[in-house]
């Protein structure tokens, strides 16, 4: 065993402080967040604002007056898009209130009957059998009336969280719009002040991570308005109430990992069937199975190619390890730090930072393979090295060695 710590021993050691190096990042911007949270969704509020108010100060208005008028159509299409769904939801919840007394009746009829049939089964049974059937039912009556309550205090505790996230994102409109009017006095400060590690440090999150990260969300949006669809189709074609609210939940819920659509239609699947509405539920059975089989066919393509990673297994897995990590937040650090890797592999920096044993490796697996021409010559070798000087650099490292 000795050899093999020896010889593995610098690599593990390299490993080690980088992954050390990257958790204390992750964990130390977790906590800035929870104690600094509008100074955060500022720059999400400026990044959206900002494009606007610099055409408008090209256009000669002043830069506080173009930040103003963008902050105000900013406001004003939040309101919009709150309003509109709000009323769309609030109505049918409206028609499902109105609907409800059919449902109970349907509940209580199907009960009565449970009840008529076990009474008149339980004659028929062994002795102990009830009794056994009844412990049985007051166990599953404890387990459901303790996931009621956990999940009214999930409730309670969302909705504390999200008024305190609508309060922080106010402040953060607020300071959006100060960042705006300032945001060249602070670059002139950081292109003097920085250290140049940091800066290049930056400079490659920006043409890099971040770059990546924004094509990830675009396809994740894309993602969430195919579900959209056709979940709100398939409800149209069924018939069914409330189409576009049900809908709207599923496509939200879709976005949360090993949840999903299945969350919101197997309840309801299952209660029609105790209803004696098999039909239905055979319906929504298929239009789940269109809806899940879709996903798996489009997600790897969309999310995958927007990231550069097409593997589903891969993604999952770092998904599941960051949610152990960090929680919730993991949920969203998991594609930036899948994409951090996946960008410091391709750049050339994994190479340098972690060394190898000799004579282990017949090709380096901290070295992405570049295609091969017809030609015979590797695809932008050139291009490569004067774009990303990090990785010419790492090779060049390596051969002097």
């Amino acid at each position: 065993m000795l050899p093999l710590y020896r010889k593995y021993g610098r690599t593990v050691f390299d490993i080690a402080l980088l992954i050390l190096t990257v958790y204390f990042i992750m964990y130390g911007f977790s906590r800035l967040y929870q104690l600094a949270a509008p100074v955060f969704l500022s720059f999400l509020v400026y990044w959206m604002i900002e494009p606007l108010a610099r055409f408008l100060h090209r256009k000669g208005l002043p830069k506080a007056a173009g930040s103003a008028i963008s902050v105000l159509l900013f406001l004003a299409l939040i309101v919009a898009a709150f309003f509109g769904i709000g009323l769309i939801i609030v109505s049918q919840i409206a028609n499902l209130q109105g609907s409800f007394p059919t449902y109970i009746a349907m509940l209580q009829k199907e009960f009565t009957s449970l009840v008529i049939w076990t009474q008149d089964t339980s004659d028929a049974l062994p002795d102990g059998i009830m009794e056994k059937i009844n412990d049985y039912f007051a166990t599953l009556t404890g387990l459901l009336s303790g996931w009621v309550t956990n999940g009214a205090q999930y409730i309670i505790g969302f909705l504390t969280s999200f008024s305190t996230f609508i309060t922080n994102f106010g402040i953060a409109i607020i300071l959006a719009f100060f960042l705006s009017i300032e945001i060249e006095s602070w670059r002139n400060f950081a292109r003097t002040k920085t250290p140049k590690t940091l800066k290049n440090a930056v400079d490659f999150m920006r043409n890099h991570v971040f770059k990546t990260i924004r094509a990830y969300l675009k396809a994740q949006v894309v993602m969430m308005l195919i579900t959209f669809v056709i979940i709100y189709v398939g409800l149209l074609i069924l018939g069914t109430n409330n189409a576009f609210t049900i809908a709207a939940i599923c496509a939200v819920v879709d976005l949360v990992p090993l949840l999903g659509v299945p969350v919101v239609f197997i309840p309801w699947i299952a209660y029609l069937f105790v209803v004696g509405d098999s039909s239905l539920a055979i319906g929504l059975i298929v239009l789940l199975a269109v809806t899940m089989l879709t996903r798996q066919l489009l997600e790897p393509k969309i999310s995958g190619n927007s990231i550069g990673v097409s593997s589903a297994y891969l993604m999952l897995s770092f998904m599941l390890i960051s949610l152990s990590i960090f929680g919730i937040a993991g949920v969203v650090l998991s594609p930036v730090l899948l994409i951090l890797l996946k960008e410091l592999l391709q750049q050339g920096y994994l190479q340098r930072w972690i060394h190898l044993p000799k004579d282990e490796f017949d090709s380096s697996p901290l070295v992405m393979d570049t295609p091969v021409h017809e030609s015979g010559t590797r695809a932008g070798t050139e291009g490569d090295q004067a774009e990303f000087p990090a990785a010419s650099q790492a090779h060049e490292e390596d051969s002097d060695k």
